[in-house]
This record gives C-alpha cells, structure tokens and sequence, in this order.
C-alpha cells in the first residue's frame, strides 16, 4: 500500500471532506445572493407581452451618468410562443413606451434601483452593439450572466426578443455596488 500525502497537491482538484454536516453544514452564497441580502439586487420584468408581426419586444435598462453604482447583470430569462430571437445589446434606444419600475428581491428593503427603465415593442433604434444573439423555438429560455455583464454610469443594456406575430416575455436580474 502507496503512502497518500497528506498534502494537496497543486495539480489536482483541493480535496475536501465534510464531517458531522448535520451541526456544520456547508453553507455557500454567490454575489447575487449577498447582494439581495443587502438589498442591493434587482429585477425587471416585461410580463407577458403580445408583439405584432415584423416587431420585437424591447426592454432596457440604463444606469444614468453620475448614478454613483456599477450595475452587474446576473441572468436574462423568459419565453417565447413562437420561433424567435433574444439579442443582447451595449447601447440603444428605445423610442416611447412605459419606464416599468425595477423591483428590489429584498422584500424588507427600501431601496431603490438607481437604474432607469423602458421597454416597448418595436424596433431599436439609436447605436448599438449587439453582443449576444440566440435563436430560440417556442418555450422558456435562460442565459446566466453571473456578474459578468458591467454596466457602469452611462451605459445602456438592451434586450430584443422577436422579430414576428408572437408572445413574448423578458426577466432581467442585476446587483448594484
């Protein structure tokens, strides 16, 4: 029988093992969860949407020059009842519509977002560049950011999801420091 060190070694995974879980449980939080204890992560919701042949749904949120916060985008979720595609976008503007309120995740918190919001249906107009584009059939779809999407003071982020005669609906996730 080998001697097994007693060491990690640097080119294999850190082994660990719990022991007695029931008194010292493994317990771990991501960003998202810390920040939403915090009170400091959001969400934004198009609800259900009907969106006219040849359009797309349109939801936006943008961090205002001087805002103080960075904003990191944890996920953008939804659905589709028809073959569409979701694009993701640096900039853009969406023309009129609603400035739906971004909802804080901490139920017992007070604080607002600092973002501003719009969503519409149509087409985006203004520069953007767009980043991220999936095809999609009918169904839910999901795309986890993690924090990895920064949005400091006098950016924009953009969400399309269409174009065609469809239903459609986009969540959008983020924290602020």
């Amino acid at each position: 029988m080998t001697n097994n060190s007693v060491f990690n070694q640097s080119n294999s995974p850190l082994y660990t093992q719990s022991t007695n879980t029931y008194l010292v449980p493994g317990i771990g939080n991501g960003p998202a969860g810390d920040a939403a204890k915090s009170g400091a992560f959001y969400i934004l919701s198009s609800g259900s949407v009907s969106v006219g042949a040849g359009a797309s749904l349109l939801i936006q949120v943008a961090n205002p020059s001087g805002s103080g916060k960075t904003l990191y985008m944890n996920s953008l979720l939804g659905g589709v009842t028809g073959a569409a595609t979701v694009n993701v976008l640096k900039g853009g503007t969406i023309p009129a519509g609603t400035t739906p309120t971004p909802f804080n995740a901490n139920f017992g918190s007070s604080n607002t977002s600092v973002a501003t919001a719009r969503q519409n249906t149509g087409t985006l107009t203004g520069t953007s560049t767009g980043f991220l584009a999936i095809p999609l059939t009918a169904g839910m779809y999901f795309i986890e950011f993690g924090g990895g999407i920064v949005v400091p003071a006098n950016q924009t982020l953009s969400v399309t999801v269409g174009t065609g005669a469809l239903t459609a609906s986009a969540v959008l996730s983020w924290w602020e420091y």
